[in-house]
């Protein structure tokens, strides 16, 4: 069977429609089955995006977009850094 990848905003709309039949009155497993996921996946979503609003997935998205670039301005300083104590080394007179 194909692997379905559900965009973090569908998730939330899942687990969401989930909830809701849970206040109707369905048992887990039968919620699930009526949104076309297993119940292990409902588990694992509940546990990663439970309470999490829209607005707050959206910062946590630009969060993790910033800290990506940072993350990589930091590398690039690492390697300058790296090559100017190399020739530093090089450079010094050998006594």
């Amino acid at each position: 069977m194909a692997r379905k990848r559900y965009s973090d905003e569908d998730v939330l709309r899942l687990l969401r429609e989930i909830e809701l039949s849970l206040a109707e009155g369905l048992d887990v497993e039968s919620a699930c089955r009526k949104a076309g996921v297993s119940d292990a996946t409902y588990y694992n979503w509940r546990k990663k995006f439970g309470g999490v609003s829209k607005s707050q997935l959206a910062e946590k998205k630009a969060l993790e977009k910033e800290n990506a670039r940072l993350k990589r301005i930091v590398a690039d300083l690492e390697l300058d850094k790296l090559i100017l104590k190399e020739t530093l080394d090089y450079l010094k007179p050998r006594a």
